[in-house]
């Protein structure tokens, strides 16, 4: 009997993804960097020309979706949309576009959504699992062992960072002294809203700047899920490619094998949160997961009888 399939569309603050999979095998994954959040940390709104981006890459995964036989589809908005108060502007044509309204996401659920994917192919003995989800303009933090038992979001991203503190090239002491304090200050409130955070087991790192880091330690000249998914950064590793990007210039730093061109701009201020997650909560390995939350979209639509997290067996 075949499995229904279902799509998962993610509008993210720096990139519009789209997942179509059955909860088992995966048929369509594509990611485009969109950057909808452009400008929202000091303005409050969307920019048409980012919303402009995020509509064509929309239409784009419209034609996509259109060659499957679709059960259900789910399209959520996250950091950006919730910081804009103008999102009716892009949920609007969005919604015209796809056929499903955006679900605006709080930061918990959008932790939950995360921890559900990331951990949807890890064995209880790694548990409980911390799953850090390195956005653009917020990071999520999930605890859980079998389940999420809870979740954490900052307002603290690879955008929001580079907007707010990394203005020169490459981004000067001071300016990485700052943005590295403020992320340690954000992590103070994740540990009293997550106490046993330090304590997990596993540290699961998920999203474009863990996966980078992962590529770039690897030195891969072209993408590869198997060679990222469940890769394990060492803390050392994630120093020693931190060291690079930050002193290297971008006409510099694009050239690094593993480094996305779209993403080069704001890298370093996803690896401040990155490199501070590892020295402030003692974690000398971070496992990368290409398994996010579209795959915890996919699986909430499949429903509780086969979208299990943890395998327990």
């Amino acid at each position: 009997m075949t499995r229904p399939l279902f799509a998962a569309i993610d509008c993210g603050t720096n990139s519009t993804r789209l997942m179509i999979g059955d909860g088992e095998t995966t048929c369509e994954r594509l990611m485009t960097i969109t950057r909808l959040g452009a400008g929202v940390d000091a303005s409050g709104r969307l920019a048409a020309d980012a919303i402009g981006r995020v509509t064509d890459a929309l239409s784009e995964y419209r034609a996509v979706m259109d060659r499957y036989d679709l059960a259900g589809i789910r399209m959520t908005a996250t950091s950006a949309a919730r910081d804009a108060a103008n999102r009716e502007d892009f949920f609007g044509p969005a919604t015209e576009i796809i056929g499903a309204r955006p679900e605006l996401l709080t930061g918990d659920e959008e932790g939950r959504l995360s921890f559900l994917g990331a951990t949807s192919d890890l064995h209880v003995s790694g548990a409980p699992y911390l799953v850090v989800d390195i956005g653009g303009g917020s990071t999520e933090f999930s605890y859980g062992t079998t389940e999420c038992e809870a979740a954490v979001s900052i307002d603290i991203g690879c955008v929001r960072l580079t907007e707010q503190f990394l203005h020169s090239d490459p981004p000067g002491p001071d300016e990485l002294a700052n943005c590295l304090q403020v992320v340690s200050l954000h992590l103070d409130d994740v540990l009293v809203a997550l106490p046993h955070a330090a304590n997990a087991g596993t540290f699961v790192g998920l999203a474009g700047t863990v996966a980078n880091v992962a590529m770039v330690e690897q030195g891969l000249a072209a993408y590869d899920r198997d060679r990222v998914h469940h890769f394990t950064l060492t803390k050392a590793a994630v120093e020693d490619v931190f060291r690079t990007l930050a002193t290297e210039p971008l006409a510099d730093r694009i050239h690094n094998p593993g480094l996305e061109r779209q993403r080069a701009d704001v890298i370093v201020g996803g690896m401040c949160v990155l490199v501070s997650i590892m020295r402030k909560l003692g974690f000398d390995e971070c496992l990368t997961s290409e398994a996010d939350i579209l795959d915890g979209l996919i699986l909430s639509q499949i429903g509780p009888a086969t979208s299990g997290s943890v395998d327990a067996t």
